[in-house]
């Protein structure tokens, strides 16, 4: 921001010169980009100024002015800041609601719109010190009701706006969105076509000016103005922001209103601005404000602990020095009655102090950050890995160790791939950006982002793929914006059993590493999206499905080979994480496999054969697994062959045949009884 240095002093009882201006505006956070010397002749004398460039960071708005920066340079300096006069002359003639209105339709995005009537003015060439305070920091005169505008937004920060009263089309404000396709011509003569996202200012009839970025043509103050509405609102940021990069048209109220105004300065802007145009155009002000909106808020507290104040710079100030900083930046702080913390009573302007942390940086800004002692040493206190990170990271073991590459993509899709991948109850989410055109939708599944990814690669001439990614996804339910963080995995699919027998084994041992002793179960379902495709079941619990995507999923997305796909919801995982572990010796003797084929019906799942297996109870049973499935002759058709293993072992003794015997014997009856299966030989 530039800044005359005449113009700072006028607000310090005690002057300052550049160096010692530049020097107290950098310790305090606010370094300058440039000091040039200017020469002035507005008052017809020429006279000599400097003009300070001072980098201003997005969350302190309070010190786009000169105001806001003098107040920074008195607490550094000691200096009394002496704040501009900002009453107003006696009103005259009839009130103003009588005259005119405002319509404020959406105040969402215009918390609160006030508006002051100046009648009988006469629009003319500015004094030569408001051409001489413009002219310092590089604005050109345009006349003494304008010029006064952008003299208050420079000194208080708070931007304004001028409208000739006598061409609004019904003399009232209207505040609402730009209807689709509506036409405005801005002050600088740029025309633009607006959308309905956009806050207008409107008469009757038309947009007379885009809230909160630029003024319209046909209703500027001109020479023959003699009635004005002097307007002083608050615009939500993101609506400006957006709004002014849309329409590519920006200005200092729009640089301002992004970042955010004072709500108690929005009244006192409009007094001093209304003051200065009666002084300088005359005419006589209606009784009383038109104030449409939110009512000033209320200065909130916060409370920061001494000791955490000390400990967090290093320093051991005293209480009373903290104290002495904080009321140097006007923050009223009080002790409380322990002498243990302090209270600061928050400035509206002060749109940055929210935590105690927020309060103890103040402090050390006052106290000078080149003050802060460095420590030699840096001391580490050893912490156990969080869970939440340690099971990323085995995650990233086991899915690395059976082939699989990390993807990191980003979370903005197609429509048509976003909502591929919506269920019926979910909505999508849609994001508003000029740079996103072509992917507006935030995902709600991350299988559209590995897809894609796979089509890179299919355009690569990479075959065999096996991908993953842990992120968020997003829909809408309700109203409701959800977001979940989830697990993604592809693998190419040239047979698509053997891959999705290998695509399980990795999920089964994930939730082994992750849960523990937890159940994984996999279930069919019918999913237009899959040629075949099953819910993962965690200790009863769907967390997630897998499947070999269906030939139109597949041509969605372009790609001309079958992949298998599976997506989990990762907290019910990573919530059981680190599992419960427990330890057993080693078997001291030799234990018995026994390998069964069973001819069962195609409908027939391994967990069901696994399942009647353990209901068996074989009483010296170790484990059970699947070997492999087998269809064809001499099976007939609609039959299949299943090859399990079963190890059995007695703890305390070498197993003998004769006694294994009998426990195969009533696991194939219990087979042959409950799945109708054929032993096959």
């Amino acid at each position: 921001m530039k800044i005359s240095l005449k113009w700072l002093n006028t607000y310090l009882d005690r002057a300052v010169d550049a160096d010692e201006a530049q020097r107290l505006l950098t310790d305090q956070g606010f370094p300058l980009d440039g000091c040039e010397q200017v020469t002035l002749s507005g008052a017809g004398d020429s006279a000599a100024d400097v003009m300070l460039d001072v980098e201003v960071t997005s969350n302190r708005p309070d010190c786009l002015s000169h105001v806001g920066l003098a107040r920074e340079v008195a607490a550094g300096s000691g200096c009394t800041l002496n704040p501009p006069d900002c009453s107003l002359p006696a009103d005259h003639g009839p009130d103003i609601d009588s005259i005119t209105s405002v319509d404020n339709r959406d105040t969402a995005l215009c918390p609160l719109y006030t508006a002051r009537l100046i009648r009988g003015t006469k629009v003319g060439p500015s004094p030569g010190w408001l051409i001489d305070r413009l002219a310092a920091v590089g604005l050109r005169s345009v006349n003494n009701v304008v010029d006064v505008t952008n003299f208050v937004l420079l000194e208080l920060g708070q931007p304004l706006h001028a409208f000739d009263m006598a061409r609004l089309a019904g003399g009232r404000i209207v505040v609402r969105t730009a209807f689709k396709g509506e036409k405005f011509t801005a002050i600088d003569g740029s025309k633009h076509r607006l959308d309905g996202s956009m806050l207008v200012i409107a008469d009757d009839k038309k947009p007379v000016a885009i809230a909160g970025v630029m003024g319209g043509l046909d209703s500027e103050v001109t020479d023959q103005t003699t009635d004005i509405l002097l307007e002083s609102a608050i615009f939500d940021p993101l609506s400006v922001r957006r709004t002014s990069r849309a329409l590519k048209l920006s200005s200092d109220s729009s640089y301002r209103f992004e970042r955010g105004v004072d709500p108690e300065g929005v009244d006192a802007a409009s007094r001093r601005a209304a003051a200065l145009i009666l002084e300088l155009a005359g005419g006589s002000l209606a009784k009383g404000v038109i104030r449409v909106g939110a009512q000033a808020p209320t200065p909130h507290q916060v409370t920061m602990r001494v000791a955490r104040c000390n400990e967090l710079l290093g320093l051991s100030l005293s209480v009373q020095q903290m104290v002495e900083h904080l009321g140097r930046l006007g923050l009223e702080p009080r002790v409380d009655a322990d002498g243990g913390s302090i209270v600061c009573t928050i400035p509206t302007y002060r749109l940055d102090l929210h935590r105690e942390v927020d309060v103890i940086e103040e402090i050390a800004r006052l106290h000078g950050l080149d003050q802060i002692p460095v420590q030699e040493k840096i001391h580490i206190v050893a912490r156990r890995i969080q869970p939440s990170v340690a099971s990323r990271r085995v995650l990233g073991d086991v899915l690395v160790a059976h082939g699989y590459h990390e993807t990191v993509t980003f979370s903005f899709v197609r429509t048509e791939h976003g909502t591929a991948f919506l269920s019926d109850s979910e909505e999508p989410v849609m994001i508003d950006d000029e740079g996103r055109k072509a992917e507006p939708m935030l995902r709600p599944s991350l299988l559209p982002s590995l897809l894609v990814c796979r089509k890179s690669n299919q355009d690569m001439g990479n075959a065999g793929v096996r991908l993953f990614e842990t992120g968020s996804t997003w829909s809408r339910q309700g109203g409701q914006v959800i977001e979940r963080g989830r697990l993604g995995m592809l693998c190419d699919a040239p047979e698509h059993e053997a891959v999705l027998r290998s695509i399980r084994g990795a999920i089964e041992e994930l939730a082994g590493r992750l849960a523990g002793d937890a159940a994984v179960t996999f279930e069919p379902v019918a999913d237009p999206r899959y040629a075949a495709a099953a819910n993962v079941v965690l200790d009863a619990q769907v967390i997630g499905r897998v499947g070999q995507l269906s030939p139109q999923t597949q041509a969605a997305f372009d790609l001309q080979s079958p992949v298998v796909v599976a997506e989990l919801e990762w907290s019910p995982l990573s919530d059981r994480y680190p599992p419960p572990r427990g330890v057993k010796t080693l078997p001291r003797y030799p234990g018995i496999e026994r390998d069964l084929s069973v001819i069962v019906g195609e409908a027939v799942r391994w967990e069901q054969i696994e399942r009647q297996v353990r209901d068996t109870q074989p009483a010296l049973l170790e484990s059970i697994a699947f070997l492999g499935t087998y269809r064809g002759k001499p099976i007939s058709t609609g039959r299949k062959s299943v090859s399990l293993r079963m190890i059995f072992r007695d703890p305390n003794a070498t197993l003998r045949h004769d006694q294994v015997d009998p426990q195969v014997a009533a696991v194939v009856d219990r087979l042959k009884t409950q799945l109708d299966a054929e032993l096959r030989g």
